[in-house]
């Protein structure tokens, strides 16, 4: 295999990326912008040594703890539960979110051999436990594994109700209709309505 195919292997294997982007993106690389090839292969090596998980949220770091974990203006006792850093990018991209973050890094699915273990749960739990937590917020997939995760936050948090558990609405999206929605969407949209004033 050439050293080109190689590379298209390597694009190939990128979330979101076929055969034909992944050539593209190689060829752009080789042909077109040459010099800019250094200066990705530096970044991406920097980024390889450096990136880690956050010690207290699982966010991406570069210290102990990442930007949000460190910032004291945010609310560190409201904990907005997600289950991979994008999903936690998307909910910063709002701007509507000030409290702090948990990522779980995936979710419960035994039939794919997804357990507790394999997840980021141990140290929510023990977040919650620490007593600074008043407020989870689950913002887990609209699913049976979304639920299930859900399910299994619950039941383990400590007894007495001191932590207030919420979960996020789904519905139709800005501008979507009904006749073009899906039951399970519609399903969430009627149960998570509320006054309209």
């Amino acid at each position: 295999m050439s050293s080109f195919e190689q590379l298209q292997q390597q694009l190939k294997q990128l979330p979101g990326l076929g055969y034909r982007s992944a050539e593209r993106i190689a060829l752009h690389l080789l042909v077109e912008k040459p010099g800019k090839l250094p200066a990705l292969v530096a970044a991406l090596e920097a980024a390889a040594q450096s990136v880690r998980r956050c010690a207290r949220c699982g966010h991406l770091a570069e210290a102990e703890l990442c930007a949000i974990c460190a910032d004291e203006r945010r609310e560190h006792s409201v904990v907005c539960v997600v289950e991979q850093v994008p999903d936690l990018v998307a909910v910063e991209r709002a701007g509507a979110y000030r409290g702090a973050y948990h990522v779980l890094h995936g979710r419960l699915s035994p039939i794919h051999g997804v357990g507790p273990e394999q997840l980021n749960l141990a140290s929510l739990l023990a977040r919650v436990a620490g007593g600074d937590v008043r407020e989870l917020i689950l913002a887990l997939g609209n699913d049976v594994e979304g639920e299930a995760t859900c399910h299994y936050v619950t039941q383990h948090l400590p007894p007495g109700g001191r932590v207030k558990v919420s979960r996020i609405g789904f519905g139709l999206p800005s501008g979507g209709g009904v006749l073009y929605a899906d039951p399970v969407t519609l399903k969430s949209a009627l149960e998570a309505r509320r006054e309209y004033v």
